[in-house]
């Protein structure tokens, strides 16, 4: 009998021992299930977070795409666009439509187009007739000053090589600081004639405004550069006179060069001039950026004052300087030596500039109509088929 319960004691302890390790091993099964499930769960969470955070990169990519195509369409849209105001009132639909057509710009990473060039130069002198003529006048005096400091570069420097070069050498190397005023006049937008004879005539070419609004024009314009000229040299260039950057010998040869010739030459050197000033004007509008205007401006204006060209605006300054501080110049020989280059530029500018290439615009616009209407032709034919 105490065998048996012995034996019914280690049974029992067995039991007890077994039901331990049971419930241990459910323990641990428990918890590795747990774990697994915690893994699962931040996995998931982590496949979550990964993929908001890649639908939100993605959403930040293709609100960059969204927003780089915005900006290229609010760049290429920067262009001046044609509106049917712009026209002249007699104008038809159908040379609007053509015109529209032929001067559309859309590819900012090409040249600008021949008539989207004359379209925008259009544009820009339909604004300035707009201007009020106070606006239009400061504009030119502030022109006729800064024009003037090519002239005092010009003569401070022929000043100092006509001492170890012989004056025609001196003159010719001088001239090369011509572009200095041209530049700023042109990149600061002021109104100088020369540069605006051939531009404030294309209004009046195609109808848009009238001959006597650009007569009027054209005179404020000249009036303001003249007495902005004059005022310069009566105050810079008498400066330099006292700051001994030349002499009033230096004024007087300087003036020879320009003034030493028959009045016909003088004529045909403006003539020329004038047609230089309305390329440069052309140029600068087919120009997209201010650096490619800059080296516009100084090759063709540096040209300009190394052949000698006879320019009335910087013309107006040089001899204006010697009839005040030299002893060569009257006033009368100053008076007719304006006349004439003026006339010769807006000859220069307004002909070979503005008729021409205007001319060559219209035609382009007549190519467009008959394509037009070639392309009408052929798709009623079809529909008839």
């Amino acid at each position: 009998m105490p065998n048996n319960k012995d034996h019914s004691h280690e049974n029992n302890e067995s039991s007890v021992t077994t039901h331990r390790h049971a419930a241990k091993s459910s323990d641990d099964n428990n918890a590795n299930t747990d774990d697994k499930n915690n893994a699962v769960a931040v996995s998931n969470e982590t496949h979550q977070y990964v993929a908001q955070d890649e639908d939100q990169n993605d959403s930040k990519n293709e609100s960059q795409d969204d927003s780089e195509d915005e900006n290229q369409d609010e760049s290429a849209s920067e262009g001046k666009t044609l509106k049917d105001e712009d026209f002249s009132e007699g104008m038809s639909d159908e040379d609007k439509q053509s015109i529209k057509e032929v001067a559309s710009d859309d590819n900012l990473s090409e040249p600008k187009s021949y008539a989207s060039i004359l379209v925008e130069q259009v544009m820009d002198a339909k604004e300035t007739f707009e201007r009020s003529l106070g606006s239009l006048f400061t504009s030119a005096f502030t022109a006729g000053l800064e024009i003037g400091i090519s002239f005092f570069m010009i003569l401070s420097a022929f000043a100092l090589l006509s001492g170890v070069l012989p004056s025609h050498y001196a003159i010719v190397l001088a001239s090369l600081l011509y572009p200095i005023g041209f530049i700023i006049v042109v990149i600061g937008q002021s109104l100088l004639f020369t540069e605006q004879t051939s531009l404030l005539s294309l209004p009046v070419l195609n109808g848009i405004e009238p001959l006597n609004k650009l007569m009027r024009l054209w005179g404020i314009v000249i009036a303001g550069n003249v007495v902005g000229g004059c005022l310069f040299a009566a105050l810079m260039i008498g400066l330099g006179l006292h700051m001994q950057l030349f002499s009033a010998s230096d004024i007087d040869a300087y003036s020879e060069h320009v003034l030493g010739f028959e009045w016909w030459v003088i004529f045909g050197s403006a003539v020329l001039a004038g047609w230089m000033m309305g390329v440069a004007a052309w140029l600068v509008t087919s120009a997209r950026d201010t650096i490619s205007r800059i080296v516009l401006v100084s090759l063709i204006t540096g040209s300009i004052g190394f052949l000698g060209l006879h320019h009335s605006i910087v013309g107006n300054i040089e001899v204006f300087s010697a009839l005040l501080y030299g002893n060569t110049v009257s006033f009368w020989r100053y008076l007719i030596f304006l006349v004439i280059v003026t006339l010769g530029n807006t000859v220069g500018g307004v002909v070979f500039v503005a008729v021409l290439k205007n001319r060559t615009f219209l035609f382009e616009i007549e190519r467009v109509k008959q394509q037009n209407a070639d392309h009408q032709i052929a798709r009623t034919n079809r529909r008839r088929r």
